[in-house]
């Protein structure tokens, strides 16, 4: 069918029923998904086969249609998105990889590559008719350079977030790139704020204040929340090429921030006051590993108890975090929990509907996601039932105060084996991503439970400014005997009240950046080899879109083999070669994925009979050879990369004759 300006009205016999979970997809039925799905249904709104609705952008218009915006440079309207047949119009087309939507005063803003826009009908036949320039910026063309927004903020303003390029690590190869910036409709230009990197989500709260997040790269040791005013500095160095310009709003330059200080980007901080170290951190592969959009709960408890509370999406694990955000001493900071997971294709996009239930779009092209679908568009829909989940974590200047969605089992709370908080940070550095550092445990002390066993307060030993505090309670339950759906939370502390820290100190040795043997990876040719090394010599190289560069190597059985990774891509990979099994990437890639804050140190590999040889994680451009000999059996082996969300896609069949 031919999908030009024509209204498409999908026939009622091929949709999944409209409440049929998503979870249900075998990829996406984890336990964890099936206990979420009691609280919160993943509900699919149906989409035409014939159109690739790879989203970028959601808004609701005036007339309750949902606006989408796609990364194929279309508009599309659906009338009747929250129901089993949804009407699909094509609104506009032929933009450039429009990231963004809003609407006000009867037309759309977006964003392409390189202009901010404005989509009006003038006639009202449901199709744009007027494409305006509000404002343009200069391209260089590297395909990393994504634009994203508008979002209002209370002036009536646009606020947007450019991306910047990708080679030999960021770059800003055109003026702005790396920017938070204003615009207003009349095309006024305003920067606000650099050191972005791939700023994907942004928010405005009822202060006007503005919070972005950031993925994993060069500067950026984990995905983090980042509050951002004038003259910010988000810690991307490569940006303040631009700070010359006599609109920028900071004089620092790139040759002003140390490359390789050793420190993390809150002691940093301390030196550059301009760096703004990150209000939450979400920790690398353990909660997500490429964050997105940030929704504030606005809906008065129409959508659970947690009224106020940020929920951030992230598009490679295919799921939405909540994150419970408090000011102490004028500085913003919170914990971080999980919240759902099991949707379709990776989350970009959440907006709520009239009905207090949230849209999700999403896409996964480019980067693969643990939905595995390319792209989709799903409802978030509350059941009316309240989870028993840690609602907030607030800080003290000796330990933490949890309030709980219900009352707490006090037995168990009074016990406190049933706690384990961990400290650990990341370093702030240009190189990409970091291991986790100067991981510490702390002690509970003492806790004491309310009246009404709403809250308990926990007194810490060994807590610790500019630290992520990792806080498990798998045993507690509730009164009437539920487990927490979601028992750890990490808390971004940078502040206590009253601006002394008086939890004792613990100075336990360090548990992280530690050293550990790893014997089936080998990186020396073994002496044994003689002289003439290697009887075979493998490169395998990497591809965009979480893929090696060959689906198929052939070696012969009982070779000496040579194999090197050439990491091409912009993102961390490893090498893991495995035991025949069609399922057994996946296992493999299970297990790494809850290896926790131990996997940096293991290099993303489990201890496993599966696992035959691999690799260290290898960064961005660069490599890393190993030397094994085959296995004697003949067959089917595999290689795959086991960094977290990676073995969905990223393997390669390695055939032994």
């Amino acid at each position: 069918m031919k999908i030009i300006n024509k209204t498409i009205v999908i026939i009622a016999v091929l949709l999944v029923n409209q409440f049929g979970f998503s979870q249900k997809d075998k990829m996406l039925n984890s336990a964890q998904a099936i206990k979420e799905a009691e609280y919160y249904k993943i509900v699919d709104v149906p989409i035409p086969n014939d159109i690739k609705l790879e989203v970028g952008g959601l808004a609701l218009t005036d007339k309750n249609q949902l606006g989408v915006s796609t990364r194929r440079g279309e508009v599309w309207l659906v009338n009747n998105p929250y129901s089993k047949t949804p009407e699909f119009n094509r609104f506009a087309h032929g933009m450039h990889e429009t990231l963004g939507l809003a609407y006000k005063d009867n037309g759309f803003y977006l964003a392409q590559r390189g202009e901010l826009t404005r989509l009006e009908d003038k006639d009202n036949d449901g199709v744009a008719d007027l494409y305006k320039t509000v404002y343009s910026w200069p391209l260089s063309g590297n395909y990393h350079e994504y634009s994203y927004g508008p979002k209002f903020d209370k002036n009536g303003d646009m606020i947007l977030t450019l991306n910047v390029s990708w080679y030999k690590g960021g770059k800003s190869f055109a003026k702005w790139r790396g920017w938070l910036v204003k615009v207003t409709t009349e095309g006024e230009f305003t920067p606000i704020a650099a050191g972005l990197r791939s700023p994907a989500g942004f928010a405005i709260n009822d202060n006007n204040d503005i919070f972005y997040t950031e993925n994993q790269g060069d500067w950026v040791g984990s995905g983090r929340m980042s509050h951002l005013e004038i003259g910010d500095f988000a810690g991307h160095a490569e940006s303040l090429k631009w700070t010359d310009e006599p609109n920028s709003p900071l004089k620092l330059k790139p040759e002003d921030i140390e490359k390789q200080s050793g420190l993390s980007m809150y002691d940093y901080a301390k030196k550059e006051k301009a760096l703004k170290s990150a209000a939450i951190w979400f920790p690398h592969t353990i909660l997500g590993i490429s964050t997105s959009d940030i929704l504030y709960d606005t809906t008065n408890g129409k959508f659970g108890p947690f009224e106020g509370q940020q929920f951030v999406g992230d598009q490679g694990h295919s799921k939405i975090m909540r994150v419970y955000m408090e000011k102490v001493n004028g500085v913003y900071q919170g914990a971080a929990f999980g919240f759902v997971e099991g949707f379709s294709s990776g989350v970009l996009r959440m907006i709520w509907g009239k009905d207090n239930n949230m849209f999700v779009g999403m896409t996964s092209r480019g980067w693969a996601s643990t939905g595995k679908k390319a792209y989709g568009l799903q409802r978030l829909v509350w059941s009316g039932k309240t989870p028993f989940e840690i609602k907030t974590m607030k800080a003290l200047d000796d330990g933490f105060e949890f309030e709980f969605t219900k009352p707490i089992n006090k037995k168990l709370a009074e016990d406190l084996s049933n706690y384990k908080m961990s400290t650990f940070t990341y370093k702030y550095h240009d190189t990409y991503g970091s291991p986790i550092v100067d991981q510490q445990k702390s002690m509970v002390h003492k806790a004491e439970i309310s009246a009404d066993g709403l809250k308990v307060k926990l007194t810490i030993h060994g807590m610790r400014l500019g630290f992520i505090h990792q806080i498990e309670m798998p045993k507690l339950k509730s009164a009437s005997g539920e487990l927490l759906l979601h028992n750890t939370g990490y808390y971004t502390l940078n502040q206590v009240p009253g601006g002394e820290l008086k939890s004792p100190q613990m100075h336990i040795a360090k548990t992280s950046n530690k050293k550990v043997d790893q014997p089936k990876r080998v990186n020396t040719m073994p002496s044994s080899w003689g002289e003439h090394g290697a009887d075979e010599k493998v490169v395998i190289g990497t591809i965009p879109g979480l893929k090696y560069d060959t689906e198929e190597i052939t070696i012969n059985r009982n070779s000496k083999i040579q194999l090197t990774l050439n990491n091409n891509d912009d993102m961390i990979h490893n090498v893991v070669i495995t035991k025949p099994g069609k399922e057994t990437p996946l296992k493999i890639g299970e297990m790494a994925l809850n290896l926790g804050l131990d996997g940096p140190d293991l290099n993303y590999v489990p201890f496993s009979d599966l696992v035959l040889f691999h690799s260290g994680t290898v960064g961005p451009e660069s490599n890393e050879t190993i030397y094994f000999t085959s296995p004697s059996e003949p067959g089917e082996y595999w290689i795959v990369c086991t960094f977290p969300g990676h073995s969905f896609t990223m393997r390669t069949k390695l055939i032994v004759k």
